[in-house]
Order: structure tokens, then sequence, then C-alpha cells
């Protein structure tokens, strides 16, 4: 067990004490996952309310993680639960009801762009822009919020300084080279490649809370950031890199996604793709994650990412590390509720009751296996040059 796992503190609220008997069916499906309803376990959920029962039957994830934030019940490591549900596949398993909505679910995201220009803005008006405040106590120094990179790493801060490095060998960064960064955050990797690699940097975001943020931190180096919708850009860069933002693009959109870079990379350069994806296609997004974390988002699946790569871009590397996401998950949890006491004047406890269910459940998601992440090195078919993958060694550390 990871030491970030064993740190966590236990959730405050009630003691269990459940008003009503379980259903059975809910009892049997959880049984399926060995959880246990007023279990004694860390992964056995623990019900404070018996409406928790009737909201998980009838919205399953939704119902689940609604309740959760509103009390209902608690579990004493949701990371553990998560990751025996998944494996279980019961998110795949909903009954009654909540299967229907989840029908209708899926329809509504097969049949509507929800990541269309008009709408980009809503991830970051809804997550990005909660607080920086809370990323800063959660996220490393330079506040990368993707998955971290820990073979060789002591502790998150080495680990995301592990991952920088890494992105920039695999680009081959040389001094003096443009780099287009497709949803650049707080611009940390933007700085870093700036500083270490020598290269000009143009960072996009749709955050404007991140972007306020990341021009101070980039301040005197040859960065421009821009609040600008990726489909907007125009120009030619040597190399191109999207860490955590392809989650966004939406299944409808991969197609100008790759034209646009593809448009906007040099015939030369190489363009480097950082993103989480799953292990089989989804009809739908989780609802609870796209309710309350990650408005109109949608994983890719190795055959939906293929398919609209084809005939755009040559695949030179496709690398996975989506275990590390679990232990970056769980640092983040940790860090989060250490920095509870000086964030709580400003939130409630419902905010942390839905920050703490979304890290721990993402933490069980990719320890499931049914997360993956994914780093590909991708360029332009008329390329002539030679690539040669890379993996991090003793020079990473």
């Amino acid at each position: 067990m990871h030491s970030e796992q064993a740190t966590l503190s236990r959730p405050q609220g009630p003691q269990p004490q459940p008003a009503v008997d379980p259903p059975a069916v809910l009892r049997e499906l959880l049984a399926r996952a060995d959880v246990q309803i007023g279990g004694s376990r860390p992964w056995d959920m623990r019900v404070n309310d018996g409406r928790a029962f009737r909201r998980i039957l009838t919205q399953w994830s939704l119902g689940a993680g609604e309740s959760y934030m509103d009390g209902d019940w608690d579990c004493e490591r949701l990371d553990m639960m998560f990751e025996r549900l998944l494996r279980a596949e019961l998110d795949r398993t909903a009954p009654g009801l909540a299967r229907l909505k989840l029908l209708a679910e899926s329809l509504r995201q097969r049949l509507f762009n929800l990541q269309t220009v008009e709408r980009a803005h809503q991830v970051g008006e809804r997550h990005y822009d909660a607080g920086n405040d809370v990323f800063e106590a959660m996220l490393d120094s330079r506040m990368i919020y993707s998955c971290a990179y820990w073979e060789q790493a002591r502790d998150l801060e080495q680990a995301q300084e592990h991952k920088l490095e890494m992105i920039c060998r695999k680009l081959e960064l040389r001094p003096g080279e443009t780099l287009l960064d497709i949803g650049c955050g707080w611009g940390g990797l933007a700085r870093f490649a700036a500083e270490r690699h020598g290269v000009r940097v143009t960072g996009v975001t749709i955050s404007k809370e991140q972007l306020a943020l990341a021009q101070q931190r980039c301040a005197g180096l040859p960065v421009t950031l821009l609040l600008q919708d990726y489909r907007s850009l125009e120009g030619r860069f040597d190399k191109i890199v999207s860490v955590g933002m392809f989650e966004h693009v939406g299944l409808k959109n991969y197609g100008v996604y790759f034209d646009t870079a593809r448009r906007l990379l040099a015939p030369e350069g190489l363009f480097l793709l950082h993103t989480i994806g799953v292990d089989r296609s989804a009809p739908h997004t989780d609802p609870w994650i796209e309710r309350y974390i990650f408005p109109n988002g949608k994983l890719p699946s190795p055959r939906e990412l293929a398919g609209a790569l084809e005939g755009r871009f040559i695949v030179e590397d496709w690398h996975n590390f989506g275990t590390d996401y679990d232990r970056t998950l769980m640092a983040w949890a940790e860090r989060f509720e250490a920095a509870w006491p000086r964030l709580a004047p400003q939130y409630d406890e419902g905010f942390r009751r839905m920050f703490r269910y979304y890290l721990l459940s993402c933490a069980g998601f990719f320890r499931s296996r049914q997360g993956q992440l994914w780093q590909l090195v991708l360029t332009r078919p008329d390329r002539r040059g030679v690539y040669r993958s890379v993996r991090p060694g003793p020079a990473a550390a």
C-alpha cells in the first residue's frame, strides 16, 4: 500500500445508523464486489440515512455521489470500495429506473455535440475556476493537474518534475523552437519548457483563473498565454503538447481537434498527446462526474482514439502508465485533507465531501484498470525524420 493511501483521515460525520434494512437488490449487487452495507471493513458502506438506498437505486452513480455529498452514507476507504465496484463492473450494471436514465444520457451524448465552442468554457467556469487556493493546496509547487510519473520518484513534487522532463525529451525540444501548449493550465509545463529547454511557448486555456495565475508564474519568460478555444488558433509550431485537455474535446470533435493540430504543426514537428483513456468504449460519461466535476467530458477508448488519428497522424509511440494516476490521486487527496482546516472558512462541508469523493473514486477507477493514462507521440504523415521512442532512465532523475 502506498504511504499516501495509508495516511488519509477517516471521514467525519455521524456513525452509521441505518433507518431501514437495505433493499435486497442493492445488497446483492454490492455483494458481487464484496462490499457490505453496514460492514466493518474499510471498504464497506456505512449508511447514515435510509434515503440513500432510494437515491442510489433510482439514480445509480449520480444518486450515490449526491447522497455521499449530503452525508447519507460514509466509507472509510472510498478508493478501496470503488476499486471493488469497478472491477465487478457495477458501473455497467444499473438496475431498473437507473438503467433507463443512463440510456437516456447515452442517447443525449450521441445525438448532441456537448463540446461546441459556445459550451467549451463551462468546464473552466465550473471546475478550474473553483478557486486557485484549493488547487495550490492540493497540487505540487508547479500546480501540475495531471498524472505524475512515479517510477523513480520519492514524492509528488519529484514525480511531476520527472513527468515534465519526460514530455520534453519525448518532444525532442531544442533551444529556439516554438511549442504550442493546448490546455496550458496554470503554466507549469510552459514555464518548465521555457526555463529548462529554451523554447518559446504559446499556451491556451479556457479558464480565467488559470490564465491569471499562469501569467504571473510565467512572467519574464518567452511564454504567451491566451484565453482561447483551440479551434481558433492560427500559426505554425515546431512542437505541440496537450496534457489533460483531450478529455474535454468530445467524440464529435475528435476530427476537428486533430485536423487543427495537424494544421498548426510544422511538417517535421512532433505532437505529444497526454490523456486519460478507458479500457473500452463507453456510451456515456459518469453522470456524477459530468454534473459536479467535468461537465461535457468524454474519455476516449483505444478504438475511438485510433479511429480519429487514422489518416491524420502517424502514431510513433503509445505509452500507458495509468496505474501512476492512482498514486497521484491519493497524494492529492492526502494534501487536500491536510489543507482543509485552512480552506474550511471559504468552503462548506458539502464541497469537502464532493472533492473527497471525486479524488478517491477516481483513484479506485485507475486502480481497477478501467482507467488508463496514455502519452502518444504523433507525427504528420509527410514527416521524413525517424522518431525513436523515449522511456525515462536515470537521466530523468
